[in-house]
């Protein structure tokens, strides 16, 4: 069982700049695909945000990509999601997922991911 815990998230100027923080349990985190994902409001769907393979490769969505990072860190078990030049359209509750499978394919399909966390509200003001 990984139970993933976010932090970072709150109110923040449009053009500000907020770091996201999920933490995992488990000895095996440094072998986790992560990724992060995004519900705004009113959408029923979660938006597939960014992600990480184990291997460091990176993969992100059209409308964040070159203002949003994603990293880890395997000797705390953190996954980071860095977001720069916020718009007000990135308001949403931010959720960080983890796959103890290697994924085979595409990294943003939410069905990929076996863990989440509670998610943590991100408001960006106009």
């Amino acid at each position: 069982q990984v139970q993933l815990v976010e932090s970072g998230g709150g109110l923040v100027q449009a053009g500000g700049s907020v770091r996201l923080s999920c933490t995992a349990s488990g000895r095996t985190f440094s072998t986790y695909a992560m990724a992060w994902f995004r519900q705004a409001p009113g959408k029923e769907r979660r938006e597939f945000v960014a992600s990480i393979r184990r291997t460091g490769d990176t993969n992100y969505a059209d409308s964040v990509k070159g203002r949003f990072t994603i990293s880890r860190d395997n000797a705390k078990n953190t996954v980071y999601l860095q977001m720069n030049s916020l718009k007000p359209e990135d308001t949403a509750v931010y959720d960080c997922a983890a796959s103890t499978y290697w994924i085979v394919g595409s990294m943003s399909d939410q069905n990929k991911y076996n863990y989440w966390g509670q998610g943590t509200q991100v408001t960006v003001s106009s």
